[in-house]
């Protein structure tokens, strides 16, 4: 097949766009799945939930998508950590299956989500406006959209602080720790219950703000969850569970392969890509590229 150069250096280009914001949703999971070994399938659920939210403030108050996300993050952290405590009480304090009931607990959570956005909102589509939104910046011959630098430039902030939280602050190391050595934690002062509620918070209040750039990305609807748990999960799995700075280069892998592939193959093929890495990954490194 033969294709241009100049084609292939724009695919890279909004590849690496792209994977900075497969990045910023996969990191709350990231949080839970790796760090809290929390069968979080919900993820994508809650973040769809969280772009809903996004444009329901945006709509009804006329903020910023961006602003609104940060302004959902407060209630969806007290949200994770009020279905975390259900779960721990429920399934994680009973034994040693509590794995295999929590991905149907979580399931079930996801399947709540969406019916009740279908219930609230029908399945029409929504989209959110802004200044940067149906713009673009032209470099040469190439126009990127404005909305695509601007969720790429949130989710470089967000993973950043969230980096530094978790390598800098003791709530952060004890939340790194937890899933290694509870009784460790505990001869530190900690309370790893404590700790695993705080951090699913802090996942959960991730997932509001991802859901924020994902209605800048494009429209959403009730079932776009199911479009990206792969990815997500991909991302994660790609990079060792818990290592930020492999999510976000596991992040642009998978966005410049998407690219790539859409470019070369169509649309129809790209969803493909993630899951295809994700067998991949689990049959030649089942530790992630970057785990340990």
């Amino acid at each position: 097949m033969i294709f241009s150069l100049d084609l292939l250096f724009e695919a890279v280009v909004f590849g690496v766009l792209l994977g900075c914001f497969y990045a910023a949703v996969s990191i709350g999971l990231s949080v839970a799945f790796g760090l809290l070994d929390v069968p979080h399938v919900a993820h994508p659920a809650l973040m769809v939930f969280g772009a809903y939210c996004t444009w329901q403030l945006s709509s009804s108050l006329g903020l910023d998508p961006i602003l609104a996300g940060l302004a959902l993050m407060p209630p969806f952290f007290l949200l994770g950590m009020a279905v975390y405590r259900f779960y721990y009480e429920t399934f994680e304090r009973r034994g040693s299956d509590a794995g295999v009931r929590g991905i149907a607990f979580f399931f079930g959570v996801a399947l709540i989500v969406e019916v009740g956005l279908v219930l609230l909102f029908g399945v029409d589509q929504r989209t959110v406006e802004a200044s940067y939104i149906g713009s673009s910046v032209t470099f040469g011959e190439m126009r990127i959209p404005q909305r695509f630098l601007v969720a790429c430039g949130v989710a470089l902030a967000l993973m950043a602080t969230l980096t530094l939280y978790l390598a800098k602050t003791f709530t952060g190391r004890a939340i790194k720790a937890v899933a290694q050595d509870e009784p460790a934690l505990r001869l530190m002062g900690a309370d790893p219950v404590r700790i695993k509620q705080w951090a699913f918070g802090i996942a959960t209040a991730v997932a509001a703000l991802a859901g924020a750039l994902l209605i800048i990305i494009g429209p959403v609807e009730p079932t776009l969850d199911r479009v990206y748990i792969g990815r997500t999960f991909s991302v994660v799995v790609l990079a060792g569970l818990g290592s930020m700075t492999g999510t976000i280069a596991a992040g642009l892998i998978l966005g410049i392969s998407e690219s790539i592939v859409l470019m070369l193959f169509g649309a129809s093929w790209a969803p493909a890509v993630s899951f295809g890495l994700l067998l991949l990954v689990l049959g030649v490194r089942p530790q992630g590229l970057f785990g340990r």
